[in-house]
């Protein structure tokens, strides 16, 4: 989609938020030559002559940074878990990169990743849509009454599984182990999850049923990080149950 209006003018666009994604949006949209991008601003900005403004800021920061707006422009946020209602009573329209964006990202960092969109009118979602492409992102819609399981989805994917590396990284260490040693582990399993799912991809002693080797992981995990025993035997049970469904589908 190109962005102009019928003169051919260029669409004129703020981003709100120099955290982490304000700033990786703000450089790679500044890059397209069918937008003239302005910011990222600091919260509580009104910019004015604008066609659209993106928020960049925390959930519970987006309704006061939508407030501050004088209504006119299209008015967007990057929250999975939010629906449209925090933007009234601007026109509004979301896109949520679904990706992790690390400080100073590259701005390449969106190519190809998923992009969750919702507009409160038809040209709110085409505009989403449209950003989405022009950054290379692959868009789809998300209802509101879904956001939430979608967003922890993302959460469970992401944030979630850094954390259970946070945790094997701990009890490695306790052997001299170190993250070197299990990142190409890590990196071979997910690529194996997305080429196979998560049924196929799926190995080790609870997809062969070799209890014993279980009993004597879980004795470990309790001498050397006692903190881990819940989460690894909450972890066992579903990698079971996850390994039983791998069974029925065989």
């Amino acid at each position: 989609m190109h962005f102009s209006d019928d003169t051919g003018s260029e669409l004129h666009l703020a981003i709100i938020g120099s955290g982490r994604l304000g700033n990786a949006l703000a450089c790679a949209l500044d890059q397209i030559p069918t937008l003239a991008v302005v910011g990222p601003l600091e919260r509580g900005a009104d910019p004015r002559g604008l066609d659209a403004v993106l928020l960049c800021v925390p959930d519970a920061e987006i309704a006061a940074a939508a407030a501050a707006i004088t209504p006119g422009p299209l008015v967007g946020h990057c929250s999975g878990a939010s629906d449209l209602n925090v933007l009234a009573p601007h026109e509004a329209f979301s896109l949520h990169p679904l990706m992790t964006v690390p400080a100073n990202a590259r701005p390449s960092v969106l190519t190809d990743a998923g992009a969750a969109l919702a507009g409160s009118t038809p040209r709110a979602t085409a505009v989403a849509r449209a950003l989405a492409e022009l950054l290379l992102m692959r868009p789809f819609e998300i209802d509101d009454a879904d956001r939430a399981a979608y967003h922890a989805a993302a959460s469970i994917a992401s944030n979630f599984l850094v954390t259970l590396e946070g945790a094997a990284e701990r009890l490695a260490a306790s052997v001299g182990v170190g993250r070197d040693e299990l990142a190409p582990l890590v990196r071979a399993t997910v690529e194996n999850w997305a080429r196979l799912g998560s049924e196929r991809a799926l190995t080790g002693p609870v997809a062969r049923g070799d209890e014993v080797t279980v009993q004597r992981q879980r004795a470990a995990v309790v001498e050397r990080a006692p903190e881990l025993a819940d989460l690894f035997d909450a972890l066992v049970a579903a990698t079971q149950a996850l390994a039983r469904t791998e069974a029925v589908v065989s």
